[in-house]
Order: structure tokens, then C-alpha cells, then sequence
């Protein structure tokens, strides 16, 4: 809890600072770039959540990494971060800047899985159906698993609309097991 206080209070400053420069849109790009690069590369999110190793050489990674993509804003920012000793939760930080710059514009964001990428008008359908759900405009985030079979599964903040064919045939064969 004490971290989530922490990541948000940072994640606020740094959001009231990007509109006062005007760079609020490439902040956000930037804290998305951030996000991605964690998720895919579970390396840099240790590096950066261990105590181990110093400070300097997090933000000479993050630099080495970010340098010439990023705001010097943004980068600012994890050099404050990384110097008040609080790497560890840059992540954190980084996903309650998305909640909050979401949250002032009026957007929703959501997963929709499906087994092969889907077309504009699919995609329009989607958005509308986040917007009855949720009363804001959607942020669709799109997802290709083969996993599923079939159909589609939508997450909405914390509400879950799985229509894929797994489900189906898994709900299926739990009723002709009982």
C-alpha cells in the first residue's frame, strides 16, 4: 500500500509538470515505451528492482535504453526516481501515470483477445462496447491468442466478458462431467 501511495503521488507530480510544459502527450508515450520494455524484457525489471545494484548504473541503463526516445522530462523524472532510491517501483509508477492521464482525459482502457487481429469495424464495435460498460471512451488494447479457439475475450478494468470458444467447450465439458 505504502508503494502504491508512493507511485501515485510521483506519478501525479509528474503528470501536473507535463501539462505545465506541454509535453503531457510525449510523457505519456514515453511512460507506454517504459511499460512495454519491462514487460517484455523481465532483465531490465529485476536490474531495476535490485538493491544491489546502484543508482548511477540504473540511470546510466536507463539512459543507455531511453536516451534518445524519451522526454528529458521523462528522464528527469527516473533520474529523480532513481535517486530518491525509489527504482524499485518505477514500473508502478510508470502504470499509475497511464491510470491517471487516462482518467483525465476520459478513457477506459481495455484488452480485447481474439485468435487473428480484427478490422476497423470489429475494432468500432469493441470501443462502443466499452463505452456502454464503462461510460468512457475506450483505449483498446489488442491481443492475437490461438489459445482461445475461437471468439473473443474482453477485459474491462476489472470485468472480464469471455466469450471465446475455450470457455464454451470447457463449460461444457464441467457440465457433462458432473
Amino acid at each position: 500500500m505504502h508503494n502504491h501511495r508512493a507511485a501515485s503521488r510521483y506519478a501525479k507530480s509528474l503528470l501536473v509538470l507535463a501539462r505545465e510544459q506541454g509535453v503531457l502527450e510525449k510523457v505519456m508515450a514515453d511512460m507506454q515505451l517504459f511499460l512495454s520494455a519491462t514487460e517484455q524484457s523481465r532483465q531490465l525489471d529485476l536490474v531495476l528492482k535490485n538493491p544491489i545494484v546502484n543508482n548511477d548504473k540504473k540511470s546510466k541503463i536507463l539512459h543507455a535504453l531511453f536516451g534518445k526516445r524519451m522526454n528529458k522530462l521523462t528522464l528527469a523524472a527516473f533520474d529523480l526516481i532513481t535517486r530518491k532510491n525509489r527504482d524499485n517501483i518505477l514500473r508502478e509508477i510508470a502504470r499509475e501515470f497511464v491510470v491517471q492521464y487516462n482518467n483525465l482525459k476520459g478513457l477506459q482502457e481495455a484488452e480485447v483477445i481474439t485468435t487473428i487481429p480484427i478490422e476497423d469495424d470489429l475494432r468500432q464495435e469493441f470501443a462502443g462496447l466499452v463505452k456502454k460498460i464503462s461510460g468512457k471512451e475506450a483505449r483498446l488494447r489488442e491481443v492475437v491468442n490461438e489459445d482461445i479457439v475461437g471468439g473473443f475475450i474482453l477485459n474491462v478494468g476489472d470485468r472480464r466478458l469471455d466469450n471465446s470458444l475455450r470457455s464454451q467447450l470447457n463449460k461444457i465439458k464441467r457440465e457433462l462431467t458432473n
